[in-house]
């Protein structure tokens, strides 16, 4: 990896904060990142305006199925919404200063909550296909590469970045106290890795010794860089299959984007009691 050329990039980001707001993005309260089968969860809040990322100065475009690539914004309640309908991903061949670029630009806007949700595979026995994971905590060790490597972006925060808190506890406590009284629903920790491969069976045996509950391949430089900006986050993690039928018969990317839309429903509840818990 070439350093970043940090001018550069904080004038990409400008252009880009420039332009969504003069396309009246503006007053944003949270930033949902919507994952794999769940972009449609979007078009069920009143929509007050939409760009697709390909017309957003310095925004990638998604080449992976299942995400729209449109930047959706919404109300619900008092609040303004953004939905990101679809990420960039680090397989995708995207250096990772272009995978966090939007959350870069939001942080630059003024953003202060992150809502990201993703689909994953069920390292835990007791998951099944459907329920949905609050992340508590993540595992970011087997990522190739950490969004804050090369020059810190002082703009923005430190060089040495504290995760203890990476998923806000205060806010998970309020939304543990509202949520609806759902077996599908979980709570454990992610990892992230890079894919664009599924994991072997060595390896999920590897991941499940580690204490990992749920294992995918995006979220995690997302939540790096907005915490880095002082940005809160709540997670939520689809199970779309299991390890223990992965190991015996594999598994597909259309498998996983039916089996994440049958929780859509679920994640959609949970990312309104997200907003309404959002303070105290």
């Amino acid at each position: 990896m070439e350093y970043l050329d940090i001018e550069n990039y904080l004038d990409q980001i400008q252009r880009a904060a420039n332009y969504l707001q003069s396309k009246k993005f503006e007053n944003i309260d949270v930033v949902v990142i919507l994952g794999s089968g769940l972009n449609d969860i979007a078009e069920s809040f009143e929509k007050i305006q939409q760009v697709s990322y390909g017309e957003i100065p310095g925004f990638s475009l998604t080449t992976v199925e299942g995400h729209k690539g449109k930047l959706t914004l919404c109300s619900y309640l008092s609040f303004r919404i953004l939905f990101m309908q679809g990420r960039f991903h680090f397989y995708e061949g995207y250096p990772m200063h272009r995978v966090v670029f939007p959350i870069r630009v939001f942080d630059y806007m003024g953003v202060k909550n992150l809502i990201v949700t993703n689909a994953s595979g069920g390292i835990n026995p007791t998951f099944r296909v459907g329920d949905v994971m609050i992340i508590k905590d993540h595992i970011s060790l087997f990522m190739s590469e950490n969004p804050l490597r090369g020059p810190n972006l002082s703009d923005f925060g430190p060089r040495f970045l504290s995760m203890q808190n990476a998923y806000d506890q205060e806010w998970i406590i309020r939304i543990k106290q509202k949520m609806p009284n759902d077996e599908r629903i979980k709570e454990g920790v992610y990892c992230m890795v890079p894919g664009p491969t599924y994991e072997t069976p060595a390896e999920l045996r590897m991941l499940k010794l580690l204490g990992v509950d749920a294992v995918g391949m995006s979220t995690v430089p997302e939540v790096i860089t907005a915490r880095h900006g002082g940005i809160r986050v709540v997670g939520f993690s689809v199970i779309t299959d299991i390890a223990e039928e992965v190991v015996k018969h594999g598994v597909t990317h259309q498998e996983v984007l039916e089996n994440t839309k049958k929780a859509a429903e679920l994640v959609k509840s949970l990312i309104n009691i997200s907003i309404e818990t959002m303070y105290a």
